[in-house]
């Protein structure tokens, strides 16, 4: 059987790497700088940057998303993503392109704003919640909390009118207050949510997961709270919130992929660039194990389609026999391959197998009868434009910010 030929539709960049203003707890890729030690400063360099984008116009189709993460990019300073927009222009060959913002939203401001509203960037700024959640785990160099200025950064993107994601990390403190988490995005007007599940192995004892790490029945019973909450602010029948992950089971539900690679069953549809040019597998395991080449010398295209990213795609096929035999296993696939090897005391079943279960046990009934009325409007509509006549379809599910 032929393997399938990957198309480059996303890369995620690190243009400042695992360099950081903040030092947050629960951070995985500062420890990355080992990785780098040898090199004189983290920075992309012009003709790193160049290369880059070089590659990803022309080696991509209709459409392309290039995701600028860290670290922290915002480091680069602002021109270097006004040249990231001559350089879409100079190399692009009339496709869409999709940039997207991570950051922690502390060095954002005015001028930031008006570039990111301009150019359309989506952009996803790390707000763990009200303060007593967010200055938990996030501080500065100086040990401080940082709550204060990402909020109003964030408030300033909204007020500039910019496309502002909430990323929201889940940890072993914030999973115990889903409620206040929500209604304090809603009420911010950050109605774009994205929770994210935190484990990390435990530093001082290597041999179990960090004390900030959410466990799967506590994981669980957020995740049906938070469905609770956000199905209760359905209005004639639409969401009127946005949380990502219930938009990517929702997928699973009529018959799609799910968007959301941590449900997806094979891992490796992206790869991940460092500052130096180096290409991984994947920004989780930015490591030499799975490292792909080096833009310098390699082809991006060719890189996604090699042996070692189809192997690292189907590492996470390699469930137990149980998970297998779930019932929810099209809706999951085993959640994402790193938490599985984050608590090396229970590396047996996917970390969040119970939350899972907890939640599609809950929310099945719901989700089956939306998918019905989803799939009946979509057939109306089609046969509305098939006869010359107008229909308004669902709300894009699928869609979501």
């Amino acid at each position: 059987m032929a393997k399938k030929f990957k198309p480059l539709t996303s890369v995620l960049v690190k243009p400042a790497g695992p360099d950081c203003n903040l030092n947050c707890s629960y951070c995985f890729y500062l420890e990355k700088e080992e990785l780098f030690k040898n090199s004189p400063m983290l920075r992309m360099s012009p003709k790193i940057q160049e290369e880059l984008i070089r590659q990803v116009m022309q080696q991509s189709g209709e459409s392309v998303s290039i995701a600028w993460q860290g670290g922290e990019p915002t480091l680069m300073g602002l021109d270097f993503y006004k040249r990231a927009i001559e350089l879409e222009m100079k190399y692009g060959h009339g496709q869409m392109v999709g940039n997207g913002l991570q950051t922690n939203g502390v060095l954002l401001n005015r001028e930031w704003a008006k570039f990111l509203k301009q150019y359309d960037w989506l952009v996803g700024i790390s707000l763990d919640g009200p303060e007593h959640i967010h200055n938990k785990y996030r501080f500065n160099k100086a040990g401080k909390g940082t709550h204060k200025i990402v909020e109003e950064n964030a408030m300033m993107l909204l007020d500039e009118g910019v496309a502002a994601n909430a990323m929201c990390c889940v940890t072993s403190y914030s999973v115990n207050y889903p409620e206040e988490l929500y209604n304090y995005f809603k009420e911010k007007g950050l109605t774009f949510m994205q929770f994210i599940p935190i484990v990390e192995t435990d530093k001082n004892d290597p041999t179990k997961a960090a004390p900030f790490s959410v466990s799967a029945e506590d994981y669980g019973r957020f995740l049906v709270k938070l469905f609770d909450l956000w199905l209760a602010d359905f209005q004639n029948g639409q969401p009127t919130t946005s949380i990502r992950h219930f938009e990517s089971v929702f997928h699973t539900y009529v018959g799609m992929d799910a968007p959301e690679c941590t449900m997806m069953k094979e891992c490796g549809p992206y790869v991940a660039v460092e500052h130096n040019g180096n290409v991984y597998s994947c920004d989780f395991f930015v490591e030499p194990r799975w490292k792909l080449g080096n833009l310098m010398h390699d082809r991006l295209i060719n890189m996604l389609n090699s042996k070692k990213q189809t192997a690292f795609g189907s590492m996470k096929g390699k469930i137990p026999t149980k998970c297998r035999r779930c019932s929810w296993l099209s809706n999951c696939y085993g959640g994402c391959t790193k938490d599985r090897i984050k608590d090396p005391a229970d590396h047996m079943m996917p970390r969040f197998c119970t939350s899972y279960k907890m939640f599609f046990s809950h929310a099945d009934g719901v989700l089956r009868q939306m998918a019905e009325q989803w799939k009946q409007q979509q057939q109306d509509y089609q046969q509305a434009q098939q006869t010359g006549g107008t229909y308004n379809a669902f709300d894009d599910f699928m869609g979501g910010k």
